[in-house]
């Protein structure tokens, strides 16, 4: 265990893992995946991504919808195929403050140079790997 990519549940013993509600999610290889681990967090990787008006996608989700468990590891594993772009995973539960505006998990939110660009609800590996590679 411990790969790029992987999930556990919380307690389950993993080393080096970013945590969030419930969800704890191996860090990808190239640096790219970042957990937002309260509103400061998010607050503080949204206003990085606005003032250098770098590519991001935010995965909004939570760690008791079933769908969101299962799309996160995936979204760990793309962040090593599209390491120009900055991944970040928030807790709605986590963050209540800042993702108010969410209303369904997952969301994905995708932006360039700094502005959001792109939204999309639910999930699907294939759909998510082409929304990334036209926002790469």
């Amino acid at each position: 265990m411990g790969g790029a990519g992987e999930i556990q549940a919380e307690g389950s013993g993993g080393k080096n893992w970013s945590e969030g509600a419930g969800l704890r999610v191996a860090p990808s290889r190239p640096g790219n995946f970042q957990n937002a681990a309260d509103d400061q967090q998010l607050k503080d990787i949204m206003d990085t991504i606005r003032s250098t008006k770098s590519s991001a996608v935010v995965n909004y989700g939570a760690s008791w919808c079933r769908v969101c468990c299962q799309i996160l590891p995936v979204f760990s594993q793309l962040s090593n195929e599209f390491p120009k772009l900055s991944f970040v995973y928030a807790d709605i539960d986590e963050c209540p403050e800042t993702t108010q505006q969410i209303r369904f998990t997952p969301t994905f939110q995708f932006f360039r140079d700094g502005e959001r660009v792109d939204e999309m609800m639910g999930t699907g590996k294939e759909r998510l790997r082409d929304r990334l590679w036209l926002h790469s």
